[in-house]
């Protein structure tokens, strides 16, 4: 019997595995233990369970209702192609699927690969590229050292995940085409709704926050008046910075929100235009 609880599906083990569980705890949901034994994990105090699954069955889980929704990689969602929605990217997992040959190889594009075998774990990924490409290769499905291939004479070429590129290298082999990129996204059951779709929006309620939160900081500083203008058009915040001014006369001190990914740009124009006493806070929650 359904426990009316929404069911959350994850990666049992590995990086995403860590970072989705490390995006729940900070949504504020206190899970009952878990390990590397337990398959189910229920909140504590908010109405979900947790249920640790292998990636590539996430998306049938979800298609099939035992899951509600699942966190996972796009590649997977690609791959499988069960009727499923992407409702959501938390922004990490960012990956690349590439083709990749001996390092030993001359590559002269993309006719390498015609009449080769390629070894891979995501065969209708692949597939789908070469037909466009009018590329006649043959591929070679296999789970897991998808890498070692080519060493042992499996394959010519390899097709498959590529985050840093180091186990290519360790396996001597390089990449030489980008496939797709994909990341971490949150897919959905087309049949939810009713209470566990309120669930579901609240969740994504905290799970926005969270985020909004990690690619901010909250910055304090000190200015002089004549620069207010030009620090506020740098500085916007969530709708304009917040000016209080000083016991100094003609100085002020301007509290906004600067994203992270040009923290450092702006933090150079602000010295700049005389800011000074500046201090960077993190953010723990943050609600636009």
């Amino acid at each position: 019997m359904d426990s009316g609880n929404l069911k959350i599906a994850v990666q049992k083990s590995g990086r995403l595995s860590e970072k989705s569980m490390t995006l729940i705890k900070e949504s504020g949901i206190r899970l009952t233990q878990e390990g590397k034994l337990k398959l189910v994990s229920a909140g504590q105090n908010f109405p979900v369970e947790v249920l640790f699954l292998r990636d590539d069955d996430i998306p049938q889980y979800v298609a099939d209702n035992v899951a509600d929704i699942g966190i996972v990689g796009e590649n997977e969602v690609m791959e499988k192609q069960k009727p499923v929605d992407i409702i959501d990217r938390p922004g990490f997992a960012k990956c690349r699927l590439s083709l990749a040959i001996p390092q030993s190889m001359e590559y002269n594009g993309l006719s390498f690969f015609n009449g080769r075998k390629i070894a891979t774990s995501y065969p209708k990924i692949l597939q789908k590229f070469l037909t466009e490409n009018k590329i006649g290769a043959e591929i070679h499905e296999i789970s897991g050292s998808v890498e070692i291939a080519p060493g042992i004479g499996l394959a010519d070429a390899i097709f498959d995940i590529v985050s840093s590129g180091s186990t290519l290298i360790s396996n001597r082999l390089k990449e030489v085409e980008v496939v797709l990129r994909s990341e971490a996204v949150i897919i959905a059951s087309r049949d939810i709704s009713g209470p566990k779709k309120h669930i579901l929006d609240q969740l994504l309620f905290r799970i926005h926050a969270v985020l909004n939160a990690g690619n901010n900081k909250y910055i304090l500083l000190n200015a002089p008046n004549e620069s207010l203008e030009k620090i506020t058009a740098l500085l916007p915040g969530m709708k304009s910075p917040t000016i209080m001014p000083l016991a100094e006369k003609g100085w002020s001190s301007l509290h906004s929100v600067v994203n992270e990914n040009d923290f450092w740009d702006i933090i150079q124009k602000l010295k700049e235009l005389g800011a000074q006493g500046i201090l960077v806070i993190p953010i723990e929650k943050m609600i636009v």
